[in-house]
């Protein structure tokens, strides 16, 4: 994984804006004892510097860390953007309903198809201009 192609970056600002938020909304995760949200918050700054220096190993640990978010913290689930469920694929894909994975894919396949012709590739707006067809 190359975190300077725009894909990756695209993501990787989603990710830092869930942990800015996340952090935000400390009275909401004291749900759950302070320890562990601080063990938590931890593994989650770690993915995010994994993910600055390109680690694949970092994919696994996203999965693992958003399912974590919406096991120990339901309340704050809807905050995950949903981009970040496909990004990170594997279980993360339980939380998402066949329609929307079948979007995911037609933009997955298209942007394989504009990197594959050596062309830059906008996600976001891409994913903009299919939802709205």
């Amino acid at each position: 994984m190359n975190p300077k192609q725009p894909y990756h970056a695209y993501h990787l600002a989603l990710l830092k804006s869930l942990f800015d938020t996340l952090r935000a909304q400390a009275l909401l995760m004291e749900q759950v004892p302070e320890e562990s949200n601080i063990l938590f918050l931890e593994r989650f700054d770690d993915l995010i510097s994994q993910l600055e220096v390109g680690s694949d190993d970092a994919l696994y640990q996203g999965q693992d860390i958003l399912c974590q978010i919406i096991a120990r913290y339901p309340q704050l689930a809807h905050m995950i953007p949903r981009d970040l469920l496909w990004y990170f694929g594997g279980d993360c894909l339980h939380f998402m309903p066949d329609e929307e994975i079948t979007l995911y894919q037609a933009l997955d396949e298209q942007r394989a198809e504009t990197e594959a012709r050596g062309e830059a590739f906008d996600w976001a707006a891409a994913r903009l201009a299919m939802q709205g067809r």
